[in-house]
């Protein structure tokens, strides 16, 4: 055997490649997509959605709600539950088209082309004879990674997917004695009288030796833990980054001014003024017909005196924007304006006076004041933006490019940042006492749940390792290391002596409050007459007359067979309360607008709970199960806000 290996030792090396070689490349590749496909969090028809997956669609909603809240709390975003909420979102976007690719349900041509009519967006993009722009159309998209056809593409499936729940959503209906009924039971009053029994007058007679402290200490060590922290140094990629190292020539730009001279140039704006005589959308007819009746009269005067237009804006019109303006409302471009205004006043001359118009708001009467002519803007006026523009639209084509570099870099050479730095010109940036949950008042990347993941990793804790390039935003990679790592500890007694006694404090007088009341229950359910109470105050879910929500709760779920009744409210940290219902009081009777109002809110919500019943049922259908816990809610505390 050997003797033979010895003698062909080419013909057996050759063998030993063709088998060996090729199972190390399987394996290799296998587990790099296992590492790429990341751990499965939920399935829809069998389609798997995994924690990447999740990641970016987390990201993606974030990045949405900044855009349009840019002073909401970051932190806001970034909790558990918001992060389950995203990925509820994903599972039922994906049971929808799948249901909707079951029921074979389309789009026809017709039907996306009256929804891109309507967009706002596209709206902007139409030229002053009404046509699309085409060439502004594309760059939009182009800017989103999107052609026309995929853009047009993904309208039409949402189109699609529309259709599935909208035979539930939009067929709602309750009649009025049901509605009335469950309204009156739900906003029925409750006359009670209250003893409070609050822990912080228990907390004065409390007076804890030093034993009663240490053995709290030691029997709540996770309460006075110091959490791990680390000084780091990060470096951020992204657009910005890119598009400093560009430079754009004179004649690039003098040739882009040229192609785009048109689109760069100010669109016609109309000044206008208007009467409105407002119509909700879910009025009567003889409501709309007299909103019409009087809109028509008014067109008769102003037709007849135009100069009295301004005058009678201000005193009948119900706009009151522009109203005490004699109906001015200013200059105006396409896209500012509700369909039907702008239509109008977009095909008159300069002092005609419309018909009467309809639109959402009601019926309108323009007149329009005036014309600015679209103005060609100079190259050298538009020189700043036309730069800034051909950078971004380099920069996003080059960022892909440097992302690869970026990723491949700080994986090759994982003991420093500083060759990726020197190789694409990025700033190293550094943060002390970074921890894995972000301390209040922290905001940019490092709130990044992924990015301290994968910062508090083993493999960079103890081999102070880059981490991988994380994705933290649209166009936004970062890598971080760790320089010091300070891991969690129990801080000495002395050190948290005083958080020690007010912990102390805190349980000990909310179990003597509780301890009290519950003694006081017991007495006065056998002996009414013992019982010491406040003045008697009418209670209900919308007069909690500032009660704590568990008080109220308690009021209102107490069983009115036998009344009077008494019941126990455990306050938590506040301490205990005791609740005696004396009496249910009917609700007054609403206005019949009111009602009306009311009917029609609880035939929404009447809806909402069968278009959610008909969408877990689809759940069931296509076998849609989430693999990861849901977080546990949050606790109201006893002022019925949110505590962790």
């Amino acid at each position: 055997m050997f003797d033979f290996i010895r003698k062909h030792t080419k013909w057996t090396m050759a063998l030993l490649f063709l088998l060996i070689v090729p199972s190390f490349i399987l394996v290799g590749m296998n587990s790099n997509r296992s590492a790429e496909k990341g751990s499965v969090v939920a399935k829809v028809n069998g389609v798997e959605i995994t924690q990447p997956e999740w990641d970016r669609a987390h990201l993606q909603e974030v990045d949405r709600l900044r855009a349009s809240m840019p002073t909401l709390d970051a932190k806001l975003l970034d909790t558990p539950e918001a992060r389950y909420a995203a990925l509820e979102r994903m599972v039922r976007d994906r049971v929808v088209a799948a249901t909707a690719a079951k029921l074979n349900l389309a789009t026809s041509d017709q039907r996306l082309a009256r929804e891109l009519h309507d967009s706002p967006e596209i709206a902007a993009l139409r030229k002053p004879d009404g046509t699309l722009d085409m060439d502004r159309y594309r760059q939009l998209l182009g800017a989103q990674g999107m052609s026309p056809e995929m853009f047009e593409s993904n309208i039409r499936a949402d189109l699609s997917n529309r259709q599935v729940l909208a035979g539930v959503a939009n067929s709602g209906l309750t009649s009025a004695p049901a509605a009335d009924m469950a309204l009156n039971a739900y906003f029925e009053k409750r006359e009670i009288q209250l003893a409070r029994f609050n822990a912080a007058d228990y907390a004065a007679k409390l007076n804890p030796t030093d034993a009663d402290l240490e053995q709290f200490y030691k029997a709540n060590e996770k309460l006075f833990q110091a959490p791990e922290q680390a000084n780091i140094e990060y470096v951020l990629l992204d657009l910005d980054t890119v598009k400093k190292g560009i430079t754009v020539n004179e004649a690039d730009l003098k040739t882009y001014y040229e192609q785009n001279a048109k689109q760069l140039s100010s669109a016609e704006e109309r000044r206008a003024s208007h009467i409105l005589i407002p119509v909700s959308q879910t009025a009567s007819a003889a409501e709309r017909e007299k909103a019409k009746a009087k809109a028509d009269e008014l067109l008769a005067i102003v037709k007849k005196s135009p100069d009295t237009f301004a005058d009678v804006a201000r005193k009948n019109s119900q706009d009151p924007g522009s109203a005490p303006n004699g109906g001015d409302l200013d200059f105006f471009a396409r896209g500012a304006m509700v369909k039907p205004f702008e239509d109008a006043a977009f095909s008159m001359k300069k002092g005609d006076i419309s018909g009467v118009v309809t639109s959402d708001f009601g019926y309108h009467i323009i007149m329009l004041t005036d014309i600015r002519s679209p103005k060609q803007r100079s190259f050298e006026e538009m020189k700043p933006t036309l730069e800034d523009d051909l950078k971004k639209q380099q920069a996003q084509k080059k960022f892909s490019e440097a992302a690869e570099v970026f990723s491949n870099g700080v994986y090759e050479q994982s003991d420093s940042l500083k060759p990726i730095v020197e190789r694409l010109k990025l700033d190293i940036k550094t943060a002390a006492n970074v921890a894995r949950q972000p301390a209040a008042g922290v905001t940019g990347v490092l709130t990044n749940p992924k990015l301290l993941n994968a910062l508090f990793s083993p493999d960079a804790i103890e081999k102070k390792r880059n981490t991988e390039a994380v994705e933290v935003g649209p166009n936004q990679l970062v890598s971080a290391r760790i320089l010091q790592y300070t891991p969690a500890r129990t801080q000495p007694l002395a050190d948290v002596k005083d958080n020690v006694r007010q912990r102390w404090l805190a349980q000990r007088s909310a179990e003597e409050a509780r301890k009290d009341g519950a003694a006081k229950l017991a007495d006065w359910k056998t002996t009414p007459a013992h019982a010491t109470l406040n003045a008697p105050v009418l209670v209900s879910r919308e007069q909690t007359q500032q009660l704590p929500v568990q008080i109220v709760d308690a009021a209102l779920r107490a069983d009115s067979s036998a009344l009077p009744v008494f019941a126990g409210v455990d306050l938590g940290s506040q301490g205990y309360a005791i609740v005696k219902v004396d009496k249910v009081v009917a609700r007054d009777a609403p206005p019949e607008a009111g009602a009306k109002q009311e009917r029609s809110q609880y035939t929404q919500w009447w809806t909402s709970a069968e278009t959610l019943a008909y969408y877990n049922g689809l759940k069931q259908r296509v076998k849609a199960e989430i693999l990861v816990a849901k977080p546990a809610p949050a606790k109201l505390n006893a002022q019925g806000s949110v505590t962790p």
